[in-house]
């Protein structure tokens, strides 16, 4: 999934699930002569305005093309999760959206969704063309994808070298003890410095860190489709994120009340934190706030080393943007053609060139801006240590009650209320009594 989410959507998927309600309509020109499609793509850039701008001139590229006109909407995370499930349930919406791909399955068990069978994805060049890290997130495992790979993502860790030379820090922490070190160090409350910042107020982040750390200390959110939100193994995931504030007080207080990542990033290039844990897009965010290239480093996050018995060595789910079809477009052979124009190669380039993302298709890294340090690191996490999140009905549910129950824990820590194992545990295992009972 990308960075910026809404809230409190589960209630909507649940709805949408249950009445088994197929899709949105396109518009009423499609079809015809000088057709028409609607595209719902997410907040990308620094901007809503940023991302038409980039976004326009290709769609007008397409449309020179193509003789297909797009109109052209972009929603912010904040917003789209639900604005797409309502979607699905009222029939009314676009030919084409960007969807988080973490809630690939959620979507597909509405049924709303056009299914990329063997016949349809290959009308968008096949599997084959697209990295095999990047399928894992379209769909639930032996059902056709509901969505094929647009933009890909994953978390690194980012420090500010010039901090980290100060506080007579050598090399990016590889263990979570380096880490947490690593952090106090840079911790200076007089000087307005902390350690590290968060988007504490961020359901869809927590939701990621919780899965991540809770991947780390063995735990598997769901047994099938049945929830573990409250096992011990996610209680000490969830516990090794939250002791960032409540107990190691590395993070500022304030940053409980962080909902997106504008203000988070600012702190970063202004160097009053010396650490982010953030997907790459942060990369033209960062730039954009006048921090130069090489003053900062990326590293994976680090893994807590002895791994707990079960632990996974796991520094990101695979996190990216996906592009799907509503089943019941006005003009299903127009939406198919202008997802195969974004997952071009040449978009692939221009797109994820601009927003700091990574191509999902293979042919695209013959670009020099996809080669270097800091998109090697990237890559090999997205590779080799990054775990899909579960593919599951129930998945916007999990990101909804989990991510804000650690939200709600957070902003107790951060008001000076204590927070330990015992507390963190009582919100998980309301969280989990609110998913088995269907919300």
């Amino acid at each position: 999934m990308g960075p910026r989410r809404g809230v409190a959507a589960w209630t909507a998927a649940g709805v949408a699930v249950a009445l088994g309600l197929a899709g949105c309509g396109g518009s009423e020109d499609s079809g015809a002569a000088g057709a028409a499609l609607t595209y719902w793509a997410s907040n990308q850039g620094t901007s809503l305005d940023h991302d038409r701008q980039v976004l326009t001139p290709e769609l007008e590229k397409f449309e020179q093309r193509t003789g297909i006109s797009v109109e052209l909407e972009v929603i912010p995370w904040t917003d789209l999760q639900n604005r797409v499930l309502a979607a699905t349930a009222s029939g009314e919406g676009p030919d084409v959206v960007n969807i988080g791909n973490t809630w690939s399955a959620s979507l597909q068990a509405t049924g709303a969704f056009l299914p990329f069978d063997e016949q349809t994805i290959g009308r968008v060049g096949g599997e084959d063309r697209f990295l095999a890290s990047t399928l894992t997130s379209t769909g639930a495992e032996g059902r056709p994808p509901v969505a094929v790979p647009l933009y890909g993502l994953a978390y690194g860790l980012f420090y500010n070298k010039r901090l980290f030379a100060e506080a007579g820090i050598a090399q990016a922490p590889r263990t979570w003890a380096e880490f947490v070190d690593a952090a106090k160090k840079l911790t200076v409350p007089e000087k307005r410095q902390w350690g590290l910042g968060i988007m504490g107020a961020s359901y869809t982040e927590n939701a990621h860190f919780a899965f991540i750390f809770g991947r780390q200390n063995g735990a598997r959110p769901f047994e099938g489709d049945e929830p573990r939100l409250d096992s011990p193994q996610m209680v000490d995931g969830v516990s090794q994120y939250v002791d960032l504030l409540s107990t190691h007080r590395v993070v500022n207080p304030s940053d409980a009340e962080y909902v997106n990542d504008t203000q988070v990033v600012k702190d970063f290039a202004a160097g009053r934190t010396a650490m982010i844990m953030i997907q790459n897009y942060a990369t033209a965010a960062i730039r954009s706030n006048g921090m130069a290239d090489d003053a900062y480093g990326v590293a994976p996050i680090p893994v807590l080393d002895p791994l707990p018995p079960g632990g996974k060595k796991i520094s990101s789910h695979v996190a990216g943007i996906n592009v799907g079809v509503f089943a019941n477009s006005d003009d299903t052979e127009g939406a198919l053609e202008f997802v195969d124009f974004l997952t071009s190669t040449e978009e692939q380039k221009i797109l994820n060139g601009t927003w700091g993302s990574l191509p999902v298709v293979r042919e695209a890294y013959d670009d020099p801006r996809f080669r270097g340090p800091l998109i090697d690191v990237f890559q090999q996490v997205l590779a080799e240590s990054a775990e899909t999140m579960p593919m599951v009905p129930a998945e916007a549910q999990f990101e909804t009650l989990v991510g804000t129950a650690v939200k709600d824990v957070l902003a107790d820590a951060a008001s000076g209320e204590t927070v330990d194992e015992q507390v963190v545990e009582d919100a998980l295992a309301a969280a989990d009594q609110r998913m088995r009972a269907g919300g």
